[in-house]
Formats: structure tokens, C-alpha cells, sequence
């Protein structure tokens, strides 16, 4: 006889398919019982008093503890914190987004949903800050790190890490014999040792071995407990992508995505939300399924303090 189908909540607990996430999220009522379950897994903590147990159901969504009576709103203390947005936009935009396969602009998610430029674009920049997981791991084993120019066309001016366009410091896992694994990326002021040597001790585990080109401003790495192997290319005879194939593969794609998806258009004051943006759906390449990744989303979602349009609007202040 044939199997029926579980449903997301009873199988793997995320739609697999548009037509499964439409159904499922059908309204606000659908929306606030998923992100309930994604905040609460095991059972109800109350905020104010940090009793477990089961909540009353008061109306417009409401939660109220039944030790203390304290009134609790399943996204108060997220980023959907006094939000006046539908809880279903919400979780469209987080479909789409995660679901296309080079992510979406805020002037394609604004047709999208139907909504306001402004609406699209403030849920897409508070996302794109939920992409960041406090607890992810530091890189592991061996990790090439580099420095990439991302901006318009300049004339006239330096070239190089002399230039004026964005420095954009990149470190990914090697894998053996071949492949990689995750990345980090931070946009910094220059290519000096002050800034890409914080960047190397905040994502790299101490102990690993760091692949650099010759530049000097990695020469100290030794001292803060890293392993450290120089390729002058000037001196390898290989080009650049060939000695460090890695980040130059990074460094492509990432072009290839801001002048595709975003047609150029990022603000150095942005830069580092779309980098972190980049981060999140590369680290997840190889996810099963596209609606486990809007899952993760959601997951990080309701566990990200709750932000202001001001916090985002001249560019969110990153850690």
C-alpha cells in the first residue's frame, strides 16, 4: 500500500516545496505556532520569570504564562520584535531568499511580495544579520587567506592594495585532496597587518596552518599560534588562482553575485551584511534541501536580538 506523505511538522519539520510552504503557512496563527516551536523545542520558557510549562493561549497571539501571568508575544525579543509586517511576508521573504539560487535584491523581493521598497529591504538586511550564528566554529585544518578589491570601475587611480575601492579579507578551508569547505569574509579598512591579522585570530582556530601569498602583512601570524606557509608568486612561477585557488574561487563568485544579483549596486556601509549574506548560502552549498535552509534561517531568526530600522538603515554596526 502506498505511504502518505508526513507533512513538515510531523516529518522533517520544513516544507520541501513552495506549494508545501504556501499551505503550511497559511497565516499569521500557522506563522506564530512555527516560530514558537523554533524558539521553545522542548517546552515553553517563560522571559520574565523562566518557568517551563505549558502557556495559556490568549487572543492576537498571545502567550501567558501560567506561573506568573506575564503576557508573551512569540516574536518579542526577535527580530520580528513589534513588527507591523505579516508574519506570513516574513517567512515568504525568508523562503525566497534562501530558496533562489543566487539569493534575491530588495527590488526583486519587493515585486515579489508586493510590498514597499522599504519593507523589503529593511526585512532583507534584518535577515541578512540573523544569517550570523554567535556560536559557528572557528575554521579548521588548513585555510588559505587573501585580500579581494570589490567596487566599480576606477580610472586613473592605484591599483592594488593601494587602491581606494573596498578591501574585502577572505579565509576558507582547504580540503585534501581536494575541495573546499567553509568561509568567512570581512570587509576592512586596508590591507595592513592591524586589520587582517584581527580577522585571522577571530575566524581561524589556533594551530591551524594559514596559506598566505607573500604579502608582508601576515608575517606575524607565527606569534598569535598559527602555522604559516608564504607563496611569493612572483617567485612560484604559478598565476594567483593555480598557488591559491581557494579564496580566488571565493573572491569570483562573489563578484559574480554583487554585479548579478545586485547589479553592482552595494554601499561600503552595506558591505559587510552582503558579505555575511554570501557567507551563509555558500557555508550551506551542499544542504539537502533549499526549505531546511529557510528553516535555519527561522532558527536564527527568533534566536537574534530584536533591531531597529535605525540599526540597519546606515549600515548595521557588526561586532
Amino acid at each position: 500500500p502506498r505511504r502518505e506523505a508526513q507533512g513538515p511538522v510531523a516529518g522533517q519539520d520544513y516544507p520541501r516545496t513552495y506549494r508545501e510552504f504556501v499551505r503550511t503557512f497559511r497565516d499569521d496563527e500557522a506563522c506564530g505556532r512555527y516560530l514558537e516551536r523554533l524558539r521553545w523545542p522542548g517546552q515553553f520558557v517563560c522571559p520574565a520569570c523562566g518557568e517551563r510549562s505549558e502557556p495559556w493561549r490568549a487572543s492576537r497571539g498571545r502567550l501567558v504564562c501560567s506561573a506568573c501571568q506575564e503576557h508573551v508575544r512569540v516574536g518579542a525579543g526577535t527580530i520580528f520584535d513589534k513588527t507591523r509586517t505579516p508574519l506570513t511576508t516574513w517567512f515568504e521573504a525568508a523562503w525566497h531568499v534562501t530558496t533562489a539560487k543566487n539569493g534575491m535584491s530588495a527590488k526583486t523581493l519587493e515585486r515579489t511580495l508586493g510590498t514597499s521598497y522599504r519593507v523589503a529591504w529593511t526585512i532583507l538586511q534584518r535577515y541578512r544579520v540573523a544569517m550570523v550564528r554567535a556560536e559557528r566554529g572557528p575554521l579548521l585544518g588548513q585555510v588559505e587567506v587573501d585580500e579581494t578589491l570589490v567596487g566599480g570601475v576606477e580610472h586613473g587611480g592605484k591599483r592594488g592594495r593601494g587602491t581606494s575601492k573596498n578591501v574585502v579579507v577572505i579565509a576558507v578551508e582547504v580540503k585534501q585532496p581536494k575541495g573546499f569547505g567553509r568561509v568567512r569574509m570581512r570587509h576592512v579598512p586596508d590591507a595592513s597587518a592591524t586589520s587582517l591579522l584581527p580577522f585571522v585570530c577571530d575566524v581561524v582556530t589556533p594551530g591551524a596552518l594559514v596559506l598566505t601569498d607573500g604579502w608582508g602583512g601576515y608575517n606575524d601570524l607565527p606569534e598569535h599560534g598559527y602555522r604559516h606557509r608564504r607563496t611569493v608568486l612572483s617567485e612560484s612561477g604559478d598565476p594567483a588562482h593555480v598557488a591559491m585557488p581557494g579564496v580566488h574561487r571565493i573572491a569570483s563568485l562573489l563578484k559574480r553575485w554583487i554585479l548579478g544579483t545586485h547589479q553592482g549596486s552595494v554601499t561600503p556601509e552595506h558591505l559587510q551584511s552582503y558579505l555575511e549574506e554570501f557567507t551563509f548560502r555558500f557555508n550551506r552549498r551542499t544542504s539537502r534541501s533549499r526549505g531546511l535552509v529557510c528553516r535555519r534561517l527561522l532558527e536564527q531568526a527568533v534566536a537574534t536580538n530584536p533591531l531597529t530600522e535605525a540599526a540597519v538603515t546606515h549600515g548595521y554596526q557588526w561586532g
